[in-house]
């Protein structure tokens, strides 16, 4: 019995369009282990979006600051913007590389804010161990 050939169907990437917007906030999270940038307007509403994994890099590559620049100038390419406002988040490597990567796509930023939360007293510690 012969077995039934599957035609693959090339599916067509839908090209990303340019948004202008007059003012925007980007928003950098970088962990350890990858870096996400977001650029929303300023209502909120998410216009593009980028991490480490979707521009291609896998594993260990993710943290990387070449990764974080990469993601940055991804995040940034479809939205057309004059000014902008950054927040930083979390303790990564890529927090430097990223900031690097906005200032240089020629978008004027208003300020750049860290906002890695931090904790006030933390979380309860375990109780003490008795031998």
């Amino acid at each position: 019995m012969a077995k039934a050939i599957l035609k693959f169907v090339s599916r067509r990437r839908r090209l990303k369009r340019t948004r202008r917007i007059p003012k925007g906030v980007i928003h950098v999270q970088a962990g350890f282990n990858n870096t996400i940038v977001t650029v929303t307007d300023v209502q909120g509403r998410v216009v593009s979006s980028a991490s480490a994994g979707n521009c291609g890099f896998r594993g260990r590559r993710k943290g990387t600051p070449f990764a974080a620049q990469t993601t940055a100038v991804n995040a940034i390419r479809t939205v057309v913007m004059q000014r902008a406002e950054v927040l930083i988040k979390g303790p990564g490597l890529g927090r430097d590389a990223a900031l690097r990567a906005i200032r240089k796509s020629g978008i004027r930023l208003t300020f750049v804010r860290d906002v890695t939360p931090l904790p006030h007293n933390g979380c309860r510690p375990p109780k003490k161990r008795r031998v």
